[in-house]
């Protein structure tokens, strides 16, 4: 028996409603490994893709902070990765493909964080949404076009993965994930980015401890690390409570999730200072989406099989890191003298 089988056995003593590998459909046939099951070569395509190692340099909340400790999209994609991993190994699903869907996630975020998303939006003519484009990244844009050939547990659990300010966990929602493994990906990206999008606004000044609001501190902790550990204990006790027919959190806790989140759209994500800010990222990206579509040339190259001159500019763009968008942007804008 080759390896690749032994691991794919192994699965059978998961949880029943765990996801297999064994089963899982591509896009396109291929040869299987003798060594990896289909989710682990998920994994392993996502880690050494370009547009993951390019999330170091993206905004999570705050552009190029003065300080190394605040967080970028890829360490915001290694705390959800954890977080989840940790729920899956306790509630017996398939890790695996829980850590593929972690790290694939946030592929298609924009340079800027949520304001580059907006401004994208307006650009586009079918608008942007990045957890789309996070799917087109792994299904069309890496390899030249060919993309990474992703099974399609991996691929829902990135497509479903953003709830914006929607419902976090809702079953019977079609826009929920398939696998619980998507779902526990789904909680955890929360649970991650409230937390640590927090602790950053506070490290940075912007809001203190005290102003978190009272009955969620009370309810989840006054820490970073208690309040993962709370809401962590929480999803993994009540998703066993209802036998894993899904993935579930308490209303208390629910609630206090939601409600931060709000607090950081009021005090963080959109306060009014921040338009200022919003206004120079959006004249930055405009200017760069009109420069390349007058010469796109230099910086498009077509695919055989897509013409679509428009969704490739997009693509360009929303695959910018911060700091390329800002030297591109200089280079358009700044004129070139020759003595």
């Amino acid at each position: 028996m080759i390896i690749r089988e032994r691991l794919e056995e192994r699965e059978d003593l998961l949880h029943p409603r765990a996801a297999r590998s064994r089963n899982a459909r591509k896009q396109r046939e291929e040869k299987k490994s003798p060594v990896r099951t289909e989710f682990q070569r998920d994994r392993d395509r996502i880690l050494h893709s370009k547009a993951f190692r390019r999330l170091k340099r993206k905004t999570q909340v705050f552009i190029s902070p003065e300080g190394d400790h605040y967080r970028t999209r890829l360490t915001h994609t290694l705390e959800v990765s954890q977080i989840s991993r940790t729920i899956a190994r306790a509630l017996n699903l398939n890790e695996d493909l829980t850590e593929a869907i972690a790290l694939g996630h946030d592929l298609g975020h924009t340079p800027f964080g949520h304001a580059g998303e907006r401004v994208l939006d307006g650009l586009s003519s079918t608008g942007f949404r990045h957890y789309l484009q996070s799917l087109r990244v792994v299904d069309r844009i890496e390899y030249h076009g060919k993309g990474l050939n992703l099974t399609d547990p991996v691929r829902d659990g990135i497509v479903c993965h953003s709830k914006g300010k929607g419902a976090i966990l809702s079953p019977g929602d079609p826009d929920m994930p398939a696998t619980l493994e998507g779902q526990v990906v789904r909680i955890s990206d929360i649970i991650a980015y409230v937390n640590h999008d927090i602790d950053d606004a506070i490290r940075a000044g912007m809001i203190t401890r005290e102003e978190i609001p009272d009955k969620t501190r009370s309810l989840l902790g006054d820490t970073f690390a208690r309040r993962i550990d709370t809401i962590v204990k929480d999803v993994i006790y009540r998703s066993l409570d209802v036998e894993l027919s899904h993935i579930a959190v308490s209303p208390a806790i629910l609630t206090s999730l939601e409600q931060m989140r709000d607090f950081l759209f009021e005090k963080v994500y959109w306060v009014k200072g921040s338009q200022i800010e919003l206004e120079k990222i959006e004249h930055i990206l405009t200017t760069i989406h009109r420069h390349i579509s007058i010469n796109p040339a230099p910086y498009i190259h077509p695919w055989p099989d897509e013409d679509n001159e428009e969704l490739r500019i997009i693509d360009f763009i929303a695959g910018m890191t911060d700091n390329y968008a800002l030297n591109l942007f200089k280079r358009i804008v700044t004129p070139r003298y020759r003595f």
